[in-house]
């Protein structure tokens, strides 16, 4: 990249939308992942056939992906969670 620097984040945004979804924005960063990316996707099945095509690539070492809910997808989800409280048991007791 420093002796042939490229735009990235067109080619992610091609990828993103290819595949039906939306990069909403894209950073270089300091720390355990050099690019971080806010991505907007249907479904998982989105998001890993976009993993393993910029993985097929051979340019990435590492990567991780965090799933987020908005505060509504949460709320329901607790609600949720709040019905079926004392179905689970610990093994322990």
């Amino acid at each position: 990249m420093v002796a042939n620097p490229s735009d990235r984040e067109a080619a992610a945004r091609k990828l993103v939308e290819a595949l039906g979804g939306k990069l909403h924005h894209m950073f270089f960063a300091f720390g355990q992942y050099d690019v971080v990316c806010l991505i907007e996707g249907p479904d998982d099945q989105f998001m890993m056939a976009g993993a393993a095509s910029v993985a097929s690539a051979g340019t990435v070492s590492a990567s991780a992906t965090t799933k987020l809910m908005t505060s509504a997808e949460a709320m329901a989800a607790l609600k949720t969670a709040g019905k079926v409280t004392g179905a689970y048991t610990s093994p322990h007791g």
